[in-house]
Order: C-alpha cells, then structure tokens, then sequence
C-alpha cells in the first residue's frame, strides 16, 4: 500500500514511550531510538532499564510492587529483554520470564528462534524448551495442510494425525527443518528433539492469550509427559 510503518516502544510505567522511530531517523527492525530525556541501558542479563522524567514514581498505594519495579539505582526494570546496536537504535528480542535457563547456565530468548521456524511452510507453531534442561527441545504443530506434500516427500501415506505425528521420518523432516530455518544457532542454542502434536493451541484450551501469546508455564505443564520424552 506503500504506508511508512514505524515501531516504537514503551509501558504504561513510562508514560507509554520510551523510544521510537521517526520519519527522519528509523531503522527497520527496531523500535527506534530512546526519546529526549529518556536514559536506556542494558542490564548484564539483557533486561531494558529506563529512567526519565516520564517514568512514573510508583504504583499508587504499592509500596512491595514499586520497589520491585525498580533497582537500587533508581532504574525501572521493565521486563524486556533487548539490545541497543551501535547507531543507538533499540530492538525487543523477548520477555525477561520467557527466557530459558539451560542446565549449563546458558540464556536463550526463544520467540525470534521460534518466530523464525515458524516462517516455514511446513510449520504451523512451536514452543521451545529447555529451563534446566541439558539441551533445547520443541513442541511442533505441524502444518497439515502439507501432510500429502511432506509423505510424497518421505515416499510415505499418512492415515491420519497421530499416524503422521508418532512417525520418526517425521520427526526427522522437521529436526532437517528447523535446521534450514535457523541454521546459524550457537550450540547451546540448536534445537536437538521435537514432538509433534497433533493439535494447535488455542484460548479455548487456556495455551495462549487473546493476544496469541503462548502461556509457556501452563504449556509445560499440560505436555510434562511429552517433555520430558524428550530427555
């Protein structure tokens, strides 16, 4: 349609901005550049601090929950985690409590991994896992509307969802997918099981918000069994 978008960032904490991009300076990508006045910086574990004169002093009456929102340096933690590149422009990679803690200690943020899988054709969703685990696994669902496409690729009939879902060829044409996808993963980060289930998630079964987002927590609890196959 030929419309300039452009991304900004912000909370209602901050009253909402926090940086933003401009017709005259923006970068594609990446939510823009911090506004006048506003001070941001990357904490060691990734997390966005903000201060400026538009962040706000407290919740009203919530004494326990301000001094939870901010540091010992009077830095609000908003529970992002990004990255400002050397041109001053900030990008969003992921929510802090959505990070994965691998059993060796290491940090994985896993929507852009996800969001990148998940630009294939052969894909419909996916969750990865991995807290406290030696290695990273995923919960796929399948597209299957490209069941007929992939079993001619596999010289293979499928009778069904759970026919196709348990088979191991499978399970190996989407590891080989994964790869194709997001070929460029540190070791700690390479995706080296996955389970196919054979439904979506949905609201209704309570797996993710209104706003599509999927309730990781609730997730692994519901497919513990699944998960812990894979380990």
């Amino acid at each position: 349609m030929g419309l300039p978008v452009l991304e900004g960032y912000g909370l209602t904490e901050s009253s909402p901005v926090v940086a933003v991009n401009t017709f005259q300076d923006f970068k594609v990508g990446t939510v823009g550049k911090p506004i006048p006045g506003e001070e941001v910086v990357i904490a060691e574990d990734g997390e966005i601090l903000v201060k400026g004169p538009n962040v706000m002093k407290g919740y009203y009456k919530k004494p326990e929950e301000t001094a939870e929102a901010f540091n010992k340096e009077g830095w609000f933690l908003t529970g992002d985690i990004g990255f400002i590149d050397n041109e001053g422009f900030l990008s969003i990679t992921d929510r802090k409590k959505a990070i994965i803690v691998t059993l060796g200690g290491k940090n994985v943020a896993p929507q852009p991994i996800e969001g990148r899988i998940k630009q294939s054709p052969y894909v419909g969703n996916v969750v990865l896992i991995g807290n406290e685990r030696k290695y990273l696994s995923a919960l796929l669902v399948p597209d299957f509307e490209k069941m007929e496409e992939i079993g001619k690729i596999l010289n293979k009939s499928f009778h069904g969802r759970a026919d196709f879902c348990s088979d191991s060829s499978v399970e190996r044409f989407y590891l080989r997918e994964i790869k194709k996808m997001v070929p460029d993963l540190a070791d700690f980060e390479v995706i080296k099981k996955v389970a196919l289930l054979e439904e979506d998630f949905s609201i209704e079964k309570g797996e993710i918000t209104p706003t599509l987002k999927v309730k990781r927590s609730f997730v692994e609890k519901k497919y513990k069994k699944v998960i812990d196959r894979l380990y």
